[in-house]
């Protein structure tokens, strides 16, 4: 199966703290995250293995970001892989904030899908 990023939709779903991509209708990522005041922490990003190595994730995670800014919310990174995306994108910068080590003790004792 063939599929396009430009195919993924994405949508919060808060009641799952998550951004979820979707292919027609069905969820293949998502990226986890928890709310603090007007701070979004990001914890864990995942795609369906099936999916895996289309560039999915830094779309889903990409999108996450604009509408973390677009909703006035600062970032902050555990998740490596919105790190990543961070790198490569740093018209993000004046909106992340750093892993402390009191975040980041906290992040580990969070479950995960």
């Amino acid at each position: 199966m063939t599929t396009s990023p430009s195919q993924l939709s994405v949508a919060d779903n808060p009641e799952l703290s998550r951004y979820e991509g979707r292919l027609d209708g069905e969820v293949i990522a998502f990226t986890e995250y928890d709310l603090r005041e007007q701070v979004i922490v990001f914890l864990h990003t995942e795609v369906d293995p099936a999916f895996g190595g289309r560039g999915l994730a830094t779309i889903l995670v990409k999108e996450a970001l604009d509408r973390a800014r677009d909703d006035g919310k600062r970032i902050v990174p555990v998740c490596s892989m919105v790190g990543t995306v961070l790198r490569k994108h740093p018209e993000f910068d004046d909106i992340t904030d750093p892993v402390t080590n009191e975040v980041a003790g906290w992040a580990h004792t969070q479950p995960s899908s």
